[in-house]
């Protein structure tokens, strides 16, 4: 089966974004080169844990090259508050996500692989079936992105602030706490009357 892929080996923009209210927001990934727009769906835990790992290989790149490549500090301020550029079309939504550090061209490649049902066969794999053949991703569609290093400690800047922005969590469950409301499941759903 042919995999469709959305590269972008140098683009002018990669950003996440949010669509909606906290509570009802619906996050994207974007890229755009030139005139071209890809948008992927995903989740507010995929933001994080995409963020969380990019910082994490970033400076494992940088504690192995001993300063010899060339990867700014974290910051928690992003350069790039754009809102996503429009027509926000989803693509798919991700399911797989990898990182990899690219030493030939010094630039961090994402890759986020489209959301599929799997269908488990009966049947075993077969014995001659080596541990990587049987862990294969399988998806339809694939968005391949390659930033630099500042790009990425930027794209991370953004991805935790907006991680952030969300709902209030709750002081005692720590749960997110709608717009409508929260019942804390600490307190057995018993809340005080706000009025006497």
């Amino acid at each position: 089966m042919a995999i469709l892929v959305h590269r972008y080996d140098a683009p002018d923009r990669f950003v996440v974004g949010t669509v909606g209210q906290p509570g009802e927001r619906t996050f994207f990934l974007q890229a755009r080169e030139g005139n071209r727009l890809t948008s992927v769906a995903c989740e507010k835990q995929q933001v994080s844990v995409l963020a969380e790992h990019l910082d994490r290989v970033l400076d494992e790149v940088l504690r192995r090259s001993a300063g010899g490549v060339d990867v700014p500090p974290a910051s928690s301020k992003a350069h790039d508050t754009d809102p996503l550029d429009a027509p926000i079309t989803e693509e798919f939504r991700v399911g797989t996500m990898t990182i990899a550090w690219d030493p030939s061209i010094d630039r961090i490649v994402i890759e986020l692989f489209s959301n599929v049902d799997i269908v488990e066969e009966s049947t075993p794999p077969p014995p001659a079936a080596t541990a990587e053949e049987t862990e294969e991703i399988e998806a339809d569609e694939v968005f391949v992105v390659k930033i630099t290093a500042s790009y990425a400690r930027d794209f991370v800047a953004r991805a935790q602030a907006l991680v952030a922005a969300g709902r209030p969590s709750c002081p005692f469950c720590l749960q997110p706490i709608d717009p409508q409301g929260h019942i804390c499941p600490r307190s057995n759903g018993y809340r005080l009357p706000l009025f006497d």
